[in-house]
């Protein structure tokens, strides 16, 4: 097992760590900024984070033991989900590769235990919310693996530092067609795919909007801190990979001291830019009616589908 790529692994993971409550705090503020709200300021969802974390879990009786696995689950996959893509560096474990398919199994192991959470609440919002969540699931993953699987034609890898590295010797391809279908594309898959405006508003109980919010709403505690994390880390990881994609700049190759610490001082800067955007653009729109969010879904996947058929012309 190669020491370099451990390491490597383990920045990624730190890093994600780290800079995950401060990704969320900066879209929080922005969005209080706009709408003219003082906020709770950056460091609020560290505090948030810490302050369930120290509390003990109320689980009713007779609940079974997805109440207690589910967060883990969740929090688990988020971090493999970010050990396996290209954050900082393109250097990845021979044995086990950023591979696309590898990732989006990952990606939907967490899809599940969250689907499984709200069903075993028992109550009408928890499955309401389940229901939801799969079916953007269902149309949300076959467009991740169309547009990844678009711009791997050019490299003839599906492993996504592969991907990354590729992009980042050829600026070229970042602006053919290819490239811009995919990207878009996969920006409404993140936004999907985490929850935030148009598809959910995650700022919001009510109940006949809620996707994400009526499945943990019987979690509490050290569980409900487990949820919010993970679900922030998936942001973190796909942000991440689709940043990186559209703006390879400043991705370390190897596992050298400098360009490391040229990695994380990028995809920060990239990370924070992105996350600080998505809030300000949230400020502007209004959450889709619910029988509208497949048609804005179907439209993504035609995008990627379209990006496909572009490679072959292009490539």
């Amino acid at each position: 097992m190669n020491l370099e790529s451990v390491a490597v692994i383990v920045i990624h993971l730190a890093f994600a760590l780290a800079i995950t409550p401060v990704l969320i705090g900066v879209m929080r503020t922005t969005r209080a900024g706009l709408e003219g709200r003082s906020g709770g300021g950056v460091w609020q969802p560290w505090r948030d984070v810490l302050k369930l974390l120290a509390k003990e879990p109320l689980r009713a009786p007779g609940s079974t033991v997805v109440l207690t696995a589910a967060p883990i689950l969740l929090m688990a996959s988020s971090l493999v989900l970010c050990a396996l893509i290209p954050l900082v560096s393109t250097l990845s474990l021979a044995s086990v590769p950023g591979d696309l398919f590898v990732v989006v199994s990952v990606l939907l192991l967490g899809t599940v235990a969250l689907a499984l959470l709200g069903l075993e609440s028992g109550t009408a919002f928890g499955g309401m919310g389940s229901s939801r969540h799969m079916v953007i699931a269902a149309l949300v993953e076959p467009t991740v693996l169309l547009s990844i699987y678009a711009l791997s034609g050019p490299v003839g890898s599906s492993v996504l530092a592969s991907i990354v590295a590729a992009r980042r010797a050829d600026l070229a391809s970042l602006l053919n067609p290819v490239s811009l279908l995919a990207i878009v594309a996969l920006v409404v898959v993140v936004i999907a795919e985490t929850g935030r405006l148009p598809v959910d508003n995650p700022s919001t109980h009510l109940e006949l909007t809620m996707v994400h919010e009526a499945m943990i709403l019987e979690s509490g505690g050290r569980d409900l801190g487990w949820l919010e994390f993970g679900s922030w880390l998936r942001l973190t990881a796909l942000l991440g990979l689709v940043v990186n994609l559209a703006v390879p700049f400043a991705v370390a190759q190897g596992a050298a001291p400098l360009s490391l610490l040229l990695g994380v001082a990028g995809i920060t800067v990239k990370l924070l830019l992105a996350g600080a955007l998505l809030a300000a653009v949230e400020v502007f729109i209004a959450k889709l009616r619910l029988f509208r969010v497949p048609e804005l879904l179907a439209g993504s996947f035609v995008l990627a589908f379209l990006s496909v058929s572009a490679s072959y012309l292009v490539f």
